[in-house]
């Protein structure tokens, strides 16, 4: 998985994007990499949170590798390969508290997996655009869903149609990160931050990562009826 890297290390496990000569491009391989990292963190009882990053001082992914469109055999191979390594279902079912760490560029793809995490820190020289329809094709990987639910519709649309590059500032205004800082301590608060989840209890973590997580898809009754079965559910696992 030379694609992507990960380690484990007191219950927090690193993965990191590690093609930096193409500042991480998203390829085919990166892909198959990543879903089985993450399968890998889904099910290990020892680790608790991951924070994902990218390798190499040019930035956290460059979005997809263009290079690779059109190379599958076929329409129908390329679609059955989708749905049977559905990344970005797997994210969404991991019940485990993910952390991106993003810096430099953050293109596309690599602005799309961050939204697919629970929060996103990022250093102060990161810039964030989504090039996809300037360069041909639309944004696949879940942006045109997660977006907006981040940061409203009319600042999805400016950031989609006008090839709008947001700096690190303008992303923590409008929502797209959570919290900003150095470019130097990037990497110790990242991981001051998954330490401090960490050594809160996880079955609550969890139980509130799940409850969080089904407010947008369910009426507020609904939810809050939900959200007492959830706690209930994990309270007896404490």
């Amino acid at each position: 998985m030379n694609s992507v890297l990960y380690s484990s290390h007191e219950g927090i496990l690193t993965i990191k994007l590690n093609r930096p000569k193409y500042i991480n491009a998203f390829n085919i391989q990166m892909r198959d990499d990543l879903y089985e990292v993450l399968k890998f963190f889904r099910d290990d009882n020892e680790s608790d949170i991951a924070i994902i990053c990218g390798e190499g001082s040019k930035g956290f992914c460059s979005g997809a590798d263009i290079t690779e469109f059109g190379t599958a055999p076929s329409q129908v191979v390329a679609r059955s390969v989708r749905e049977s390594r559905d990344l970005w279902g797997l994210f969404l079912e991991i019940e485990k508290p993910i952390i991106a760490s993003v810096h430099g560029y953050v293109i596309g793809s690599g602005v799309e997996i961050s939204l697919l995490c629970d929060i996103r820190i990022s250093s102060s020289d990161a810039s964030f655009s989504m090039p996809e329809i300037s360069l041909g094709f639309l944004p696949a990987a879940a942006g045109t869903q997660t977006l907006p639910k981040f940061i409203g519709l009319n600042n999805t649309l400016d950031l989609i149609l006008t090839r709008k590059v947001l700096s690190a500032k303008d992303a923590l205004s409008i929502g797209l990160v959570d919290r900003v800082v150095d470019v130097e301590s990037l990497e110790s608060e990242s991981l001051a931050l998954a330490k401090n989840i960490k050594n809160m209890n996880q079955h609550l973590i969890r139980a509130a990562k799940k409850s969080v997580s089904i407010s947008d898809d369910v009426p507020l009754e609904k939810g809050i009826l939900l959200e007492k079965r959830i706690f209930q559910r994990f309270q007896s696992r404490i």
